[in-house]
This record gives C-alpha cells, structure tokens and sequence, in this order.
C-alpha cells in the first residue's frame, strides 16, 4: 500500500490506485454510503491519534476532546472509549455527551452567551460551566439554589497574554470569551459566599497553532497564572484545564506540530506547579488535532469543461457542504486544501483544474488551478484534513441544494 503522491499532508494510505478510508476502497465505500457527497471518518485513525498523544504527553494529563471540532454521534461514543472528558459549546452537544459513557463530572460547557434555559440544563446534569461573566454566576446561583443541586463551575480566565502563531486567537486584550484575569479575585469571594461546587480554572487562549514554542510558551503562562489566582482560593485547586491550540498542517509548506517537544516541556512545567497545587488535575482540550486528519470529503464530477483555456471540473459537492475548503470560513488568502482523485491516485498524465460545485457564486472553488491525475466524469474528487470544522461548519441549505451525509468507518 502507498500514500498518495500528490501531498504529503495526508494520514491515509492506497491499494493500487485507489483511496483507502477505514481499510475500505473508495468505490466501495461510496456504494455502501449510498450517495455523494459524504464525509468518511477513519475510527482507526482517530485511535491511533489518541493513543500517539498519550505517549507523548506526560502520564496522569487527562484529555479531553472538544465535540465542536465534530460532534457526529458515531464518533462521539468512539471518542468516549479514548479519552477522559468531553468539552462542550452547547446544550445539544451536552446531550450528545450525556449519551455517552463519560461521567458528567468530567463533562464541562462553555460558550460566551448561554441561554438560561442551558444553564438549568447544565445544572441539572451536573455537568461543569464554565462561568464567563458575573452576571452568568449570579444566574447559575439562582438556578442551583431553586433546584436544590449544588452547580459545578470553574472561572474561564481570558489571559492578559495570547497564543503567539495562532490561528484564531481566543485570549489576551478585549474578548467576549472568559473573564479578564484581573477581574479573578473579587469574583473567587462571591463563589465562596455563593457555595457553589468550585471546580477550577479554564484557560483557553487560541488555537490551531502549528509552533511548538508559543503553545509551550502559553502554557506556562498558564501554569504561572493559575497558581498566582490560587493564592486567593484558601482550598486546593481541583482541575485546571489549558486549553489546547494544537494544530494540524493544511497546506504546502506547513510542518506537523512538534508534539513530543510540548509534552517533554509540560512534564516538566507540571512537575513545578504541583509543588504548590499538588491535587489539582490537568486537563487539555483538543479537537480539530484529534480528528481534523481522519476525515474525507468526497464528491462526485458531474462535468467537465474548458473555459478560455482553464479546465473546470464540476462535482456534486461545494461550499454548502465542506465551507472551510472554499476559503471562506476564516481565511485571508484562499489556499487550497489537500486533493486528489480518490480513484486516480496516481497517474502518469497530469492537467491543471479548478474544481467547483455546483452552486451559482463564484465562491464556491473547492480547488483553485491544483494539479491532478487527468480525470473523467464520475471520478471522485477527495478534500483531505476534512474530519473537524466540515459537516457542521457549513450553509447545508445555501441554495436548498441536497444534503450530504456523514459516516464512521
């Protein structure tokens, strides 16, 4: 079996010319979905992934996986089995969670505007919130006390520093996520006088984030904040969650994060702060790390043609389904995603195709002049790094264009 020739940022393998997802040929994996476009995502990869962290990561850190990277219920409860919590950003997805066997106690909400009604859901459950506002403790405190259950809470800190090299930066300076550091203490008192479960610290200050040294260098940022904030709780610090920001190489030119060097330093960093806080559990949260390299979109050329000397491949999939691979859900400059022709893997003649989809606006390019193994029509196009941020990231009724389907494999 060979990896495709076309990039190197793929985890999947090849029998003869064609794509292997989950052991499966492409061709026959279309034929048991029933239809494309679909996203497959390889359950082997994803527990290789896991258990290559843990290795790598010093022992007695829990992981948590964030279900917004991909909360399809299948993986979900395959996540269930690999990791030790689940980080969540709604009451759907706390209900995907709940359906698990994960204990609430290690499942945790967070999200800058909750509803009232997911507060009281929260509680109920007994889940962990993640407070981010003094005005959501208050509200979290009336609830518990007209319920009779003690919440569990822990502060989301937003850092005064940010994640360096990050892709999307979610701490330092004015944010909507979290409470601003200095704001910390007077609010550790009124939880005191409020009696609630306290569970800890979230600090989460970026992600997707492909250097080494600013995730380590935030971390015991992190570390040293925690521990300077402690000192104004007088009982042991319970948990401490670092957040994540471990990211995943898209495009030519990117390097994999170097993660044996983050969890040779965080060893160490850890072994300082239990000096101090010697019961408090460490946890990191990772999603799009976990599962963004064990997906596949795949599509379908319905047509094929030539345009003022530019050859057009046309598939049945587009922007309302895969968002990200068409640039616009984030990116500055539209770089193209991993591709190849899932059933031509390699091939001694090449062209040079724009791929789209089938919607009117020029928005939807999934593929921007890549070259590829010369194709036909009824050949499957694949985007690879596919499995976070896809599905659930896209307009799926944008033009009232048919679904796509998703499937565990």
């Amino acid at each position: 079996m060979n990896k495709p020739q076309h990039h190197n940022l793929t985890l999947f393998e090849s029998k003869g010319n064609e794509l292997l997802v989950g052991g499966i040929k492409l061709t026959q994996l279309s034929q048991r979905v029933g239809q494309t476009p679909f996203y497959a995502y390889d359950r082997q990869l994803i527990t290789q992934r896991v258990s290559e962290l843990r290795q790598q990561m010093p022992a007695g850190l829990k992981i948590h996986y964030a279900i917004k990277a991909n909360p399809m219920p299948a993986l979900v409860q395959h996540m269930a089995t690999l990791v030790d919590g689940f980080d969540l950003a709604s009451a759907n997805e706390m209900q995907t969670a709940l359906n698990t066997p994960i204990s609430a106690s290690n499942i945790s909400l967070a999200g800058p505007g909750k509803r009232y009604q997911e507060l009281k859901q929260a509680v109920a459950a007994g889940v962990t919130l993640y407070v981010e506002s003094a005005n959501e403790l208050e509200s979290i405190a009336q609830i518990s006390d007209k319920m009779g259950i003690t919440a569990r809470i822990a502060i989301r800190i937003n850092p005064a520093f940010e994640l360096k090299s990050s892709g999307m930066k979610m701490g330092g300076g004015p944010k909507p996520f979290g409470i601003d550091e200095e704001h910390i203490p007077p609010l550790l008192n009124r939880i005191k006088e409020l009696e609630l479960d306290f569970q800890g610290f979230h600090i989460y200050s970026g992600s997707q984030n492909l250097k080494a040294e600013a995730i380590i260098e935030a971390q015991q940022k992190s570390f040293d904040l925690a521990d300077k904030l402690s000192e104004q709780y007088p009982l042991p610090l319970p948990k401490l969650n670092i957040g994540g920001g471990y990211g995943i190489p898209y495009f030519a030119g990117e390097k994999p994060l170097d993660t044996q060097r983050i969890g040779d330093t965080l060893e160490s960093a850890i072994n300082h702060f239990k000096k101090t806080q010697p019961q408090t559990e460490i946890i990191i949260e990772l999603g799009r790390y976990l599962v963004g390299e064990a997906g596949v979109y795949v599509s379908k050329i319905i047509d094929k043609k030539v345009s003022r000397g530019q050859t057009y491949l046309i598939i049945d999939g587009g922007l309302h389904h895969h968002l990200a691979a068409s640039g616009n859900f984030g990116q500055v400059i539209r770089k193209n995603y991993p591709l190849s022709i899932g059933n031509k893997i390699q091939g001694n003649k090449t062209e040079n195709v724009t791929i789209v989809g089938p919607l009117c606006t020029p928005l939807d390019v999934l593929g921007d002049k890549v070259t590829l193994p010369v194709s036909e029509i009824g050949d499957f196009v694949v985007i690879y790094q596919s499995g976070a941020y896809g599905y659930t990231a896209s307009p799926h009724q944008f033009l009232s264009q048919p679904t796509c389907v998703e499937a565990l494999v």
